[in-house]
């Protein structure tokens, strides 16, 4: 019988960077490593089922319907908590296909554990859901046990920091009846006496978490599902998914084609997991994830570890789950395994486990338990799970085909956010839209040129891998897939110290730092795979700077812009917003329909205000600027016929309002269409007292009230360069911002607008970010001139609040309502 010791030592012998693919289980134990099954440590599976007598000859389980009013691929727990869920709101008819049996893509070998407390407060109801239909509704409907066991879950704290994040999450957990408890040492010592704790801060328990068993929760859910008219159909692999176009040029889903026939619908929800990518594919939809090796191993028989509770050591990038009188353990390391092929012939399979790889696991757990180091292996799992970009699920309606829906992408948590995202999943199918604020979640959080590239999907979820257990700090940014978009003051700004934020690709300004420039460089994967990682790496250290819950060491730098600010101007890039034009003959009755504000005021008038949904609810808050019809052929002043509208759009929902008034037009069949120019058109704001005698030096229009009044838009030359400006309020003594709109180089024969920039060294203008400011000056006025905004903050001193907070992501190109007929304007019957 091997040790995790011994697995340590032999490992540790070997080569660190040999390649990861060709150092498994078999090469240790021809070395005298450990010997353990691949086997998962569930006493029942669905895997003997399904490979019994006749299996190879096995057709579907039962006939296929021709009609079906919701299709869900993917029997796995997401698949199987969103069939349940959408049979219990009353959807009849609805079908899961599943290729093989239930769980056995992904789902058969998960841990199965659930913790309550994230730092999200949707994602605490989320998971309370989860555990209320696993541990109470599911048993109450059909009188079967889902195979929870409430053990209870600690976190420890090696770190005072970490220990911070901790009483975050109890006060979270207070505010939703999740009952939680920081413990001293000494009281974790007696609560958990194999656990050394000489090193610890104190830990976080949560008496309520516990373990989900795979095989009897999918089963419960789909018998429960059954019992309410649904239909679970195994052995069925979908080969296909048509698609049809419908009178006005929409895409919408037709049909879902398999082996044994097809299925008439007009939903398909994709629950595919490591398999959604080739699922999507079918149907002309990108799905940004990765599929990754992910490994936990099983232990002998542990004296005194029976009704202890699961541990997490976020620190030791560690946890062990309580296996009977046994433990797992897994974890997230620096250099995952990359599943290069995904195979559609992978079923109930298992990796052999790369101890190279999982070597760091073994040293964490034998710190924090140390009779560990004398326990054996009695087996080991390793297999394939899907990761995304940012560490969160892909979940709603894709952009590019109305009815095709996402549920996948769940990062190894399937399992924990199948009941709650499987509930909202359902409600978003039926309704339109989900209960709760699932944005974080909502595939239009990405923009599609983000997701067509593979190298930002690979780096960002190879990072947000890596980094799982890290402390959540406030001002986190990443260093993966960077500098995907710039705006044309990129390289000016970076002169002048500027330190970026990454929002969705786009290099956002955040602070300047008078260290001078600190680029961001390649990403170097940490080391891992063979990478030489950056030396002296300036923009790492600046946001290593950061990673605190109290004020970092540059708040007194973004304290001297924001006064800079007040007292005589600032000029902020805000390029990154969303810049959209709404034109057509029924331009002015889409913008009745999606605006709170009256925006049908004469051509020159801006309006701040809310855009809503058909529920009344709002969906964002923009400004919108009533046009004249132009002639010329420029981005700042499009041509069309009928009405014509420009928005301005917080960046960092300009995808998600793209769909969602594209969403409007197609369903209310207005004749317009919606014109994306946001890499067309750069934007400053320019903001301060002397804001508007600093602009009357380049512009050639009068800004006095009079001439530009507020709330107001003209037609100017800057510096000789065709411009939109937009006149906002004052508030108190500082004049409102200026913001001048210019067509970029890329679209037009205009060099770059090196007038934007001019005024910072003949006026001594002061380049200030804005994303800090108002996170750090919490000062109001009547106006709301000081407002955080989203997770950072801006300033604005605009009538009435701020714009989104987040930065901008580039809708595609165009949207219409209608399909032009070849050689007739798309206005006429």
């Amino acid at each position: 019988m091997a040790s995790l010791n011994r697995a340590l030592l032999v490992a540790t012998a070997c080569p660190r960077w040999r390649p990861a693919q060709r150092l498994g289980l078999q090469a240790l134990a021809g070395a005298a490593g450990p010997k353990a099954e691949k086997n998962v440590p569930y006493q029942r599976t669905l895997k003997e089922e399904a490979q019994g007598p006749g299996a190879a000859s096995r057709g579907p389980s039962q006939p296929l319907p021709s009609t079906a009013s919701v299709v869900v691929i993917g029997g796995g727990s997401v698949g199987c908590q969103t069939l349940y869920h959408l049979a219990k709101l009353g959807v009849a008819g609805a079908v899961l296909l599943e290729r093989e049996r239930l769980t056995s893509g992904t789902t058969w070998h998960t841990a199965g554990l659930l913790w309550q407390l994230r730092p999200s407060d949707v994602e605490v109801e989320l998971l309370a859901h989860t555990r209320r239909v696993v541990s109470r509704d599911l048993e109450e409907e059909t009188g079967m046990h889902t195979g929870w066991i409430q053990n209870g879950g600690l976190f420890i704290a090696s770190s005072r920091q970490r220990l911070d994040e901790y009483k975050r999450l109890m006060s979270l957990g207070k505010a939703y009846g999740v009952e939680s408890h920081v413990l001293s040492p000494a009281e974790t010592k007696v609560l958990y006496p194999l656990m050394k704790v000489d090193d610890l801060y104190g830990t976080l328990y949560v008496p309520q978490d516990g373990t989900m068993d795979p095989a009897g929760t999918c089963s419960t859910l789909a018998r429960a599902a059954v019992a309410r008219g649904a239909r679970v159909i195994e052995n069925c692999t979908v080969t296909g998914i048509r698609v049809r176009t419908d009178d006005f040029g929409v895409r919408r889903v037709a049909a879902v084609e398999t082996e044994h026939g097809s299925i008439q619908t007009p939903c398909v929800v994709n629950c595919a997991g490591v398999w959604a990518g080739a699922v999507g594919r079918m149907a002309g939809v990108k799905v940004p994830l990765v599929a990754m090796h992910h490994a936990y191993v099983v232990t002998e028989r542990i004296e005194g570890i029976q009704n202890m509770p699961n541990v997490r050591d976020h620190d030791a990038s560690v946890y062990l789950r309580l296996q009977g009188d046994a433990l797992s353990v897994g974890g997230y390391e620096a250099n995952p395994i990359f599943w290069e092929e995904v195979s559609d012939k992978f079923t109930f399979g298992l990796f052999d486990l790369d101890w190279d790889v999982f070597t760091q696991h073994i040293e964490g757990a034998i710190n924090r338990v140390p009779v560990l180091e004398t326990t054996g292996i009695k087996s080991t799992v390793c297999g394939p799970e899907s990761f995304t970009p940012d560490h969160k699920p892909l979940m709603g309606e894709a952009p590019e085909l109305r009815g095709f829906f996402l549920g996948c992408g769940f990062n190894s948590a399937g399992m924990m956010l199948g009941g709650g995202c499987g509930q909202e999943l359902a409600h978003w199918v039926m309704h339109g839209r989900p209960e709760k604020d699932m944005y974080s979640y909502d595939i239009r959080r990405f923009h599609p040129s983000l997701t067509a590239h593979q190298r930002w999907v690979r780096e960002r979820s190879h990072e947000s891998y890596a980094k799982n257990y890290a402390v959540v700090f406030p001002h986190d940014e990443p260093l993966a897939g960077r500098n995907m978009r710039r705006s044309l003051l990129h390289e000016e700004l970076l002169g002048q110290g500027c330190v970026f934020q990454e929002r969705h690709g786009w290099e956002r300004p955040g602070w300047f730092s008078p260290q001078g420039p600190a680029p961001v460089l390649e990403y170097d994967y940490y080391g891992a795979y063979r990478k030489r990682p950056h030396r002296d790496y300036a923009y790492a250290r600046l946001l290593a700077d950061e990673y605190t819950f109290s004020f970092p060491p540059q708040h007194h730098v973004i304290q001297k812009e924001c006064l800079a600010c007040r007292g005589a101007a600032a000029v902020f890039d805000m390029s990154y917003f969303g810049k959209f034009y709404l034109l057509g003959p029924d331009a002015r009755r889409a913008a009745d329909w999606l605006f709170s504000a009256n925006v049908s005021r004469p051509p020159g008038s801006t309006v701040y205000t809310c855009m809503l949904n058909h529920r009344g609810g709002t969906e964002s808050d923009l400004t919108v600027s009533r046009l004249a019809p132009g002639t010329q052929a420029c981005p700042v002043a499009p041509a069309f016929e009928g009405d014509g509208y420009y928005l301005a759009v917080g960046g960092g929902i300009a995808q998600h309002n793209w769909c969602h008034i594209t969403t409007v037009l197609q369903d209310q069949r207005f004749r317009c269409q919606l014109v994306d120019c946001s890499e067309d058109l750069g934007l400053i704001s320019i903001q301060g007292p002397a804001s508007r005698a600093i602009l009357q030096e380049v512009l050639d229009a009068d800004l006095s009230d009079a001439a530009f009044s507020f709330s107001t838009h003209q037609l100017v030359q800057a510096a000789g360069h065709l411009a939109t400006g937009t006149g906002m309020r004052s508030c108190g003594l500082m004049t409102a911002p200026w913001r001048p709109a210019w067509p970029s180089p890329a679209s037009s024969s205009l060099p770059s607008p090196s007038w934007a920039v001019r005024p910072w060294r003949s006026s001594g203008l002061r380049a200030s970010a804005g994303a800090s400011c108002a996170s750090l000056w919490r000062k109001r006025c009547p106006c709301l001139g000081w407002k955080p905004s989203g997770g950072t903050a801006r300033w604005w001193a605009m009538c009435g609040g701020p714009t989104s907070g987040s930065p901008w992501t580039r809708p595609s190109p165009t949207a219409t309502s209608v399909t032009p007929v070849a050689g007739r304007s798309p206005w006429t019957s």
